[in-house]
């Protein structure tokens, strides 16, 4: 990571955290799987914004065989912390009964933005449902919605870049960045 170097992004200091090329060389191994086992299933990717557009992108633009993609809208993020308030979901216009539904998110931590978007699109009486998800923290994800296409499993750090952001800026960053923590 010599190469990246330490930002700025409104009044937080972030260091380099992950690579871009070790994000796209994990996005390729998940769209392999994709292919694998959703060929001739026609799935309906259904992208949360604004976070995963990048990841969405990434991801779509390898999968193979017909498919379709709707993106909706909710937010549940204030500054660093979670509101744990998910908001309506917005921009959900196809006809989901009988669908392979595959939603991308950008990062799922304790499960409330997921677990509202699962319910919304269950209501429709979808075949199937899973999640895949570029960024998961297993260790503080309280939910029972599997998560089923993890990307890549980090700890529960404040994380900035490649669609995540802080107070609205540093989603454009193709790299991931943590928080740097003063002592």
């Amino acid at each position: 990571m010599n190469k990246i170097k330490n930002i700025t992004l409104g009044d937080k200091q972030f260091k380099p955290f992950i690579e871009s090329d070790k994000i796209i060389s994990k996005i390729i191994n998940m769209s392999i799987t994709l292919n694998k086992e959703y060929a001739n299933k026609k799935p309906l990717f259904i992208c949360v914004l604004n976070g995963a557009f990048l990841f969405a992108s990434e991801l779509i633009k390898r999968f193979k065989h017909e498919c379709e993609v709707s993106f909706v809208k909710l937010a549940s993020y204030e500054g660093v912390e979670s509101s744990g308030v998910v908001s309506k979901l917005i921009g959900l216009n196809e006809d989901l009964k009988d669908r392979n539904i595959i939603i991308v998110e950008d990062i799922v931590d304790t499960g409330n933005t997921i677990s509202s978007v699962f319910e919304k699109i269950q209501a429709h009486q979808p075949k199937s449902i899973e999640v895949t998800t570029l960024l998961f923290k297993p260790k503080v994800y309280n939910k029972n919605i599997p998560i089923k296409y993890p990307v890549i499993n980090v700890g529960n750090e404040f994380l900035v870049g490649f669609g995540l952001d802080y107070n609205g800026i540093g989603r454009n960053l193709e790299d991931i960045y943590i928080i740097e923590e003063k002592n």
